[in-house]
């Protein structure tokens, strides 16, 4: 936002300086006509406005940060602070507050006459059009900025954008995990917290510079700390090259949203957790969230048909699970959503759309079928409800 602000600071410098160097050039009696003394009092009013129209925003951003975090989830607020039109706007109106106080003091100077004024009203007018427009814009986003289905929408376009920029395709089934060969070398980390970015890009860089392979047992989004295995080499390299292995790793105390489609599908599935609570009791928003989770989860299906065969040279790059990835997202939503029927069927139509995407998925999205079904029949007291879960889960399931 400062950057914002700066601009329209400099503008007004720059503004000022022009119309003491190059005001000359416009005739008196233009600048009579136009009323160039009437600068004066706009700028006056945009100083004064411009500094409450601020505050109010500033209130009304941080009053959508609170109720996010506490009626949605703490987890989805930094889409809210990072959202670009809230930033314009307050930015916008700092801006122009700021160039109104720059414009008064070149005034009170008096190192230009009439003709210098004309220049300062024409930028002051160009000000005006751009405030009117940001607010217009301001007004209609703030109705919905910070609300649930503005927030699950946030969630899933992040994670969806998420998991282009993995573009790698999933694994099915149980994990496998790769053996490592005697005489590798072993990456750790000396931070603890998150990993949010891996530089691929570097690690091959090194991996092409020793003539050897890289292979990473840490996505973004696992937690990294110095006895955690992050990534080995099938020979032995020098400190010097570990250094740089280990620069490739972004860690932070907090997940990201930029390189976790995992972290996106947990938020989501907070939101609903949040939605299933006694307190909230609000199933429409929890099946939202599954029609969300879902379109989510089958873009990364069709990410993986179409990256199936990319290879990625010498850095071997470990593919998301498409369990966990179910794990994550449902089962807390069939866990907390167990008793209502409505949430129940609408897990197994969720799931049974992601089998129909891919055959390849079938077999976990059964698996998770079933988990949902066991949690739901323990937890319904109508046997009526419990008879509609049977027929629904068979027809899907059979």
């Amino acid at each position: 936002m400062w950057f914002r602000a700066g601009l329209f600071c400099l503008f007004a410098i720059g503004l000022a300086l022009a119309s003491a160097f190059i005001g000359h050039a416009i005739s008196y009696e233009f600048a009579t006509k136009v009323g160039a003394r009437s600068v004066d009092s706009i700028l006056n009013v945009l100083a004064s406005s411009m500094l409450a129209v601020t505050t109010f925003s500033l209130t009304a951003m941080v009053s959508a940060y609170s109720g996010a975090t506490s009626n949605i989830t703490p987890r989805a607020v930094q889409l809210l602070v990072e959202d670009t039109t809230a930033q314009n706007a307050l930015a916008t109106f700092l801006g122009s507050f700021l160039f109104a106080i720059v414009g008064i003091i070149a005034l009170s100077t008096g190192f230009y006459g009439e003709s210098g004024r004309v220049i300062l009203l024409g930028g002051t007018i160009l000000v005006i059009a751009s405030i009117v427009i940001t607010f217009l814009r301001w007004i209609e986003h703030i109705t919905r900025f910070g609300r649930v289905n503005d927030t699950i929408a946030r969630v899933e376009m992040a994670a969806a954008k998420a998991a282009q920029a993995v573009g790698r395709p999933l694994r099915f089934g149980p994990r496998q995990r790769r053996s490592v060969p005697d005489g590798a070398t072993l990456i750790h980390l000396e931070d603890i917290g998150r990993i949010t970015h891996v530089d691929i890009a570097l690690l091959q860089e090194v991996a092409d510079d020793l003539d050897c392979q890289i292979v990473l047992s840490a996505l973004p989004g696992v937690m990294a700390d110095p006895a955690r295995m992050v990534a080995w080499s099938n020979t032995q390299i020098d400190a010097k090259q570990i250094e740089r292995l280990q620069s490739a790793f972004t860690v932070a105390p907090d997940r990201a949203f930029d390189n976790d489609p995992r972290f996106g599908l947990v938020v989501l599935s907070e939101i609903a957790s949040r939605a299933l609570s006694p307190a909230v009791n609000d199933p429409g928003t929890a099946i939202s969230v599954i029609e969300a989770g879902t379109r989510v989860l089958s873009s990364m299906l069709a990410i993986q048909e179409k990256n199936a065969d990319d290879d990625t040279g010498r850095v071997i790059v470990p593919s998301p699970s498409f369990p966990e990835l179910l794990e994550d997202f449902y089962r807390p939503i069939a866990r907390d959503g167990a008793g209502l029927i409505e949430v129940a069927i609408r897990l197994q139509k969720s799931l049974a759309a992601l089998a129909e995407a891919d055959p390849a998925a079938r077999g976990d999205c059964a698996n998770a079928a079933a988990d949902a079904m066991t949690r739901a029949r323990a937890a319904m007291t109508a046997e009526a409800d419990r008879a509609l879960l049977d027929r629904i889960h068979r027809r899907y399931w059979p």
